[in-house]
């Protein structure tokens, strides 16, 4: 559906508004589709983005650094999303061994079962989001387009 019917204004001060306002729009809308994803699993999109890190780095341990680093969501409170999977017993926390002011964070069998789940059912998949709709070098323009807004 076309952004001017999305959010009811037909009129944009420029073209470079539009599409801005466009990106903070679909941005919005894929976000509320994930959380709805992740909600009968008892995650949000963060917790869920902390799993696949840690997930990639297995077996080798993550730092919180690290994690936050590669965290979609630079706002992120990666120690408290840490938190929260350990409670859910979906991550480990020990204290390194080799340096005792560093904290390994290592994804648990139970997390890795919970992703395949997720993968497993496809949930994730961007064709259930839209993605469908665009051709691979439609999609290939979209992500050089984004890169280069960002600089």
């Amino acid at each position: 559906m076309r952004l001017e019917d999305e959010i009811k204004q037909p009129i944009f001060h420029s073209e470079a508004h539009k599409a801005y306002l466009n990106v903070l729009f679909t941005a919005g809308w894929l976000s509320n589709r994930y959380a709805a994803v992740f909600k009968p699993y008892g995650l949000t999109m963060p917790q869920f983005n902390v799993l696949r890190i840690l997930r990639g780095q297995h077996p080798l341990p993550a730092t919180v650094a690290l994690l936050i680093e590669r965290m979609l969501d630079k706002n992120s409170n990666a120690s408290r999303i840490v938190d929260k999977l350990e409670e859910k017993k979906l991550v480990t926390r020990l204290v390194c061994p080799a340096n005792r002011r560093a904290v390994d964070i290592r994804i648990t069998e139970a997390g890795l079962r919970l992703l395949r789940q997720i993968d497993d059912e496809g949930l994730t998949d961007p064709s259930r989001n839209g993605f469908n709709q665009l051709s691979e070098a439609e999609m290939r323009q979209l992500s050089t387009l984004l890169d280069k807004i960002r600089g």
